[in-house]
């Protein structure tokens, strides 16, 4: 039930969004919902009561997961989910303001944000996708991260938790929550967890399997689980999966998904159905034109979210375009390149032209130097495409960089 402030809170954030629109100044649900959070904090435990939403939070991937589940959980109704990315209170808010009569949320929610967000809608289910470093100087340090997610769990002992088991930090999170469900969802980066969060040994890892040295803390077994073809469940089930976006990344996503809306209720086959049909995220993983190029567009972070973009480029692409801008949203700190495995990168890629862009190009291309990797340096992203042979060229780009050039492309029709 909304209370007469709250209705207010929601019509004066109306408002705000109305004229940032028709004003030309965005979209406006940001500033919407930020007007309706200054004028009634309570406004989104208000919007999540009488709802069974879905949290879904980790380093990477929580977009596509996000979408994947939203995507899942309509096969059984309306579901209200902030599709964008806008990932914080603000956000929120103007999802579930934007459908007021869905009884399902999916919600990304930024992993600082999750325990006051949990508190505030109580949801169904909580997705915890991975943890890793993330920009230095922006995002605090993940060992923390972990202690607050694993306290913030401890709130809400009705709460299903879908836990990637292969995740050391998000597996530590979960394991004292008493409804788990286990996914072997992927670990490709271990590099943020040699040592146990819990006792400070170290962690030794054979094949699949890990555990740690000081305590009984070790990875649980999967009740989900993937390989090329098939997704796995539990009681036998086993489902073909066949996935319209590239990556065993996500392929671990969808798993995920899946596993979150049958944990709500929906059919395990329809869910399946459902994720394979998501093909683009808020622009990420789609191929567009421009001019004499195909151009299929990607988005990396962090060192863990580069090296899973990287691993998904064409080896036989027309050309590389690699774009890293230094603005605040992508953390000014430009260190974790020097923890990006472009050595391994170049191996495969040494008879194909790779270009370095973006207004941090020339940080890159010392990096890639050092890597042996072969690159010229063109600094504007669209320029950096069109000095590629025609054909189809994959642009790797982070935060600041992907949003212009998707501006551009939004432009250019």
């Amino acid at each position: 039930m909304i209370t007469a402030r709250g209705r207010l809170a929601l019509a004066a954030g109306a408002g705000a969004r109305w004229a940032s629109r028709v004003t030309g100044r965005g979209a406006g649900a940001m500033i919407g919902g930020l007007v309706a959070m200054t004028l009634d904090r309570s406004i989104l435990r208000q919007l999540g009561e009488d709802r069974r939403a879905v949290v879904v939070t980790g380093t990477n991937g929580k977009s596509t997961t996000t979408r994947m589940t939203a995507a899942a959980l309509a096969t059984t109704g309306p579901v209200a989910t902030n599709a964008e990315g806008a990932n914080m209170d603000a956000g929120l808010i103007a999802a579930l303001a934007a459908a007021r009569n869905a009884e399902l949320a999916v919600l990304e929610v930024d992993e600082m944000h999750v325990p006051h967000v949990a508190d505030a809608i109580d949801p169904s289910a909580i997705v915890l996708l991975n943890l890793s470093r993330d920009q230095l100087d922006r995002v605090g340090e993940i060992n923390h991260i972990e202690r607050t997610l694993r306290a913030g769990l401890a709130r809400h002992s009705r709460t299903v938790v879908i836990a990637n088991c292969d995740d050391v930090l998000m597996t530590s999170a979960a394991y004292d929550s008493p409804h788990v469900v286990w996914v072997a969802a992927g670990g490709g980066w271990a590099a943020d967890s040699v040592s146990c969060p819990r006792s400070g040994e170290i962690i030794v890892r054979e094949g699949d399997h890990w555990y740690s040295t000081g305590t009984d803390f070790k990875r649980p077994s999967p009740q989900w689980r993937f390989d090329d073809d098939n997704l796995y469940g539990p009681d036998g089930l086993t489902l073909p999966m066949q996935l319209s976006l590239p990556g065993k990344v996500n392929r671990g996503n969808a798993a995920q998904a899946v596993a979150a809306a049958v944990a709500l209720g929906a059919s395990p086959a329809e869910a399946v159905a459902a994720v394979s049909l998501v093909d683009e995220v808020a622009g990420r993983y789609r191929t567009v034109r421009l001019g004499a190029h195909t151009v299929r567009m990607l988005l990396a972070k962090n060192p863990a979210g580069w090296q899973e973009a990287l691993s998904m480029v064409d080896k036989h692409a027309a050309g590389v375009v690699i774009a890293v801008n230094g603005q605040v949203p992508d953390g000014e700190d430009l260190s974790w390149l020097w923890d990006v495995r472009f050595e391994q990168f170049g191996v495969h890629f040494h008879k194909t032209p790779v270009v370095a862009a973006g207004e941090r190009g020339t940080d890159l291309g010392v990096r890639l130097g050092y890597a042996g990797v072969e690159h010229t340096l063109v600094h504007d992203t669209v320029a950096a495409i069109a000095s590629c042979p025609p054909g189809h060229v994959e642009v790797v780009a982070n935060y600041t960089a992907f949003l212009a050039l998707n501006r551009i492309v939004e432009r250019r029709g």
